[in-house]
């Protein structure tokens, strides 16, 4: 394999914390339920001034053909052009202890070059956790409490976290790569996937990304402010409440989506093996809402509109 440290760039004077840096990684261009790491990674940036530590080779890493960033034209020329950025950025928390932050594009080639590089990086700044972000679409109605499927390189780190799931084999992704590739080589690293309802997996669902900050915060000890992520929820909750009670078919669903959620809630009371693959099914529930809530997309006055976002 090529030296992975030809494949980033640490900053002139970067020093390592003494005391252990968490590196949070959100990388996109896989599933990513309701924006839910999307909207996190906003909310930490918030009113925040990153610092940047190291930037990847995007050149090296990305397939502009499949992902082809923006130029902008006017009248007869190019005037501006946003070339994807992959880098560790220092961020700090309300109580102004610093972290790291690692958002960008999830890489479409050399994986395993990327997370060796990303590995040395945790040894050069001595990380101490490497935690990563995403949401996930599930069967679930968004009337019940926000689920969290949490993972890691040790059974300790996710300790009062029970399982939803017994094995699985999934689409691999960037992310899973490197906390498998960390735990072997006895980094410390984890997880947190925030469920996301089926039918609301392609609009902006800020719960869930409130939900992804309040778990990092718990698993992390850093103070993660989630106010302006709240008060999206707020008024996602009651957008999607007015929606919901405009059709005695969607009610009917979310219903049936509410009695399956609570009888494999109790199901999950009653054993900590998790749910295997005898979870009920509700695709095709959740299929008729998303297609209900997709035709207020084309209303004026209300539903989901472009980008997934709730309309005004």
């Amino acid at each position: 394999m090529l030296d992975p440290a030809e494949l980033y760039r640490v900053e002139e004077g970067v020093t390592a914390n003494p005391d252990g840096s968490v590196l949070v990684v959100v990388l996109d261009g896989f599933v990513d339920a309701g924006g839910a790491g999307r909207l996190a990674v906003e909310a930490l940036r918030e009113g925040k001034e990153p610092r940047t530590l190291a930037s990847f080779d995007v050149d090296q890493l990305v397939d502009y053909r499949s992902r082809r960033p923006p130029l902008t034209f006017d009248t007869d020329r190019w005037v501006a052009y946003e070339p994807p950025v992959l880098d560790v950025v220092a961020l700090t928390d309300a109580a102004e202890a610093e972290f790291l932050l690692l958002a960008g594009p999830e890489p479409d080639t050399q994986w395993e070059r990327f997370v060796a590089a990303l590995e040395q990086l945790v040894q050069r700044l001595n990380i101490r956790l490497v935690v990563t972000l995403q949401g996930i679409p599930m069967a679930v109605p968004h009337t019940r409490p926000i689920g969290v499927t949490a993972h890691a390189s040790r059974k300790e780190l996710v300790e009062g976290h029970e399982p939803w799931f017994a094995e699985a084999q999934v689409p691999g992704s960037a992310s899973a790569l490197l906390e498998y590739r960390l735990g072997e080589a006895g980094i410390d690293a984890m997880g947190f996937a925030v469920h996301v309802p089926h039918y609301l997996a392609r609009a902006e669902y800020p719960q869930a990304a409130r939900t992804l900050i309040d778990h990092t915060a718990v698993a992390t000890g850093l103070y993660l402010s989630t106010e302006e992520l709240s008060k999206a929820a707020e008024r996602t909750d009651a957008e999607i409440a007015e929606q919901v009670a405009g059709s005695s078919e969607v009610a009917e669903v979310v219903e049936a989506l509410e009695k399956q959620y609570d009888a494999v809630a109790a199901g999950r009371e009653r054993s900590s093996a998790g749910l295997g693959g005898d979870l009920p099914s509700a695709d095709e529930l959740a299929a008729e809402v998303e297609r209900f809530l997709a035709d207020q997309g084309d209303d004026k006055d209300g539903g989901f509109g472009e980008g997934g976002e709730p309309g005004r």
